[in-house]
């Protein structure tokens, strides 16, 4: 099958440390693909890259056929959650995502209150989200990175701060996502957290890929 997303001979380095050193890889459409590591090991790192937040010091990112930095400078159809979500904390979690969708004007309100319901939260809530436990947050944050059914979908630790029942309802959106035909990139601290869900699960250590399975 052909490649959706190719990395290839990709490096990154902030002053004195290496975090990613000439990795290569190819992820196909419609496959989840998870990525463990310790904090800092460069997980975080690769997925700004891969979604353009961050340019590489040398190699090139290809996304659909088009490269980043030159193409586009943003993948095109992609949702994204990297490190903790940044919400308007006067405003409830339906006024947020409704501001949010407003911007590209893709989905309607239904869609929006269908992403907030299908991580357990109540839409028609009118409480602020400064309000809001980490765990709601999180689910906010990942209501608002599927909203618009992404063909590249980005979690960066989507199960942190989650009770069993929000790592229950994660796993069943995710498993949807890859039935639409979306590519899914996830990372956690923990192997275990990612091994059932993942067609394929890389270890980041020492700037390298490592393909665990």
């Amino acid at each position: 099958m052909k490649s959706y997303i190719r990395i290839i001979d990709v490096s990154k380095r902030f002053k004195n440390d290496l975090v990613l050193d000439h990795i290569s890889l190819d992820m196909e459409q419609g496959k989840i693909y998870g990525f463990a590591g310790r904090n800092g090991s460069g997980k975080t790192v690769l997925f700004k890259l891969i979604s353009g937040l961050l340019k590489p010091d040398s190699g090139e990112i290809i996304v659909a056929g088009k490269k980043l930095g030159k193409d586009m400078d943003f993948p095109e159809n992609m949702g994204i959650m990297i490190e903790t979500p940044g919400f308007l904390n006067q405003y409830s979690a339906y006024k947020n995502l409704e501001y949010l969708a407003k911007i590209r004007n893709k989905i309607s309100t239904d869609d929006v209150k269908k992403a907030i319901e299908m991580v357990g939260l109540d839409a028609n809530d009118k409480k602020r989200v400064g309000k809001y436990s980490l765990g709601m947050r999180q689910r906010l944050g990942i209501a608002q990175a599927i909203m618009e059914n992404p063909h590249l979908l980005i979690l960066d630790e989507p199960m942190n701060s989650l009770d069993t029942e929000g790592i229950r309802l994660v796993r069943g959106i995710l498993e949807k996502t890859r039935e639409y035909g979306a590519t899914v990139l996830i990372s956690s601290h923990y192997k275990d957290d990612i091994d059932v869900l993942c067609d394929s699960v890389y270890e980041v250590e020492k700037g390298l890929l490592i393909k665990v399975r």
